[in-house]
């Protein structure tokens, strides 16, 4: 058997070929560049944490966000066809695709650090004094700080040059703007009527449009559930 394939001149080695969504290379021994490597996947991780959320917590806001990120790559790929400007050359093979302009992660993170932003500033509960709300800036703050850390990676790593960076984080900004006027204006008033009717039953579908302070709603919610749950045990027990 050996001898007939070693007589075989056509016979050729199967070749395997990488699944290069994720595949993030970086220099060796660099230590900066195995960090950004990191930041490089956040939105790979946003991703699957928005789907998460959306399939344990059934929440119409937060699928509308994510729908959003998803029109947001539809139309990075598009203009990336449209400009078919090619990446950084540096002898890589293993990229999912060719064109550079623009840089959907930076596209990506900058529409998710604006939107995240202005629904953390001007559309969640506000308190009475800058104190309380301390925590919502320093959320947006460390939002920018992980879209400027993408961005300068996708750089770094040679993914992409500052042009092809910089316009996917201008396109992120700014779609990351328009789809939250619409989900607030447009969108918003019919969740209600969305997660009222059968369909929206069916999923459990919920609206926590109306809803000052989500977090802080469950947890009494559940607190209150749980005790109630345990006078009705204990009431049991002594009879």
């Amino acid at each position: 058997m050996e001898g007939e394939i070693g007589e075989n001149t056509d016979f050729k080695p199967e070749e395997w070929k990488a699944l290069s969504l994720t595949y993030v290379e970086y220099p060796k021994d660099d230590f900066i560049g195995f960090v950004l490597a990191w930041f490089s996947m956040l939105p790979f991780i946003l991703i699957v944490s928005f789907i998460t959320l959306i399939v344990l917590r059934r929440d119409l806001h937060t699928a509308a966000f994510f729908a959003g990120l998803v029109i947001s790559e539809g139309i990075n790929f598009i203009v990336k066809h449209i400009i078919r400007e090619p990446r950084p050359l540096r002898g890589r093979a293993n990229l999912h695709t060719e064109y550079g302009m623009p840089s959907s992660h930076s596209q990506f993170i900058w529409f998710f650090s604006s939107y995240f932003t202005i629904f953390l500033i001007f559309r969640l509960y506000r308190n009475h004094s800058i104190v309380d709300d301390l925590w919502k800036y320093v959320c947006a703050g460390l939002s920018v700080v992980c879209a400027i850390l993408v961005s300068w990676s996708r750089i770094y790593l040679s993914y992409h040059t500052i042009s092809q960076v910089l316009l996917g984080a201008v396109i992120g900004i700014v779609l990351g703007s328009l789809w939250f006027a619409n989900v607030h204006f447009l969108l918003s008033p019919f969740f209600p009527l969305l997660a009222g009717c059968p369909v929206g039953e069916f999923f459990m579908l919920r609206d926590s449009t109306l809803i000052p302070h989500v977090l802080w709603f469950e947890y009494t919610c559940s607190r209150s559930e749980a005790r109630s749950r345990q006078r009705k045990m204990s009431s049991r027990k002594s009879q």
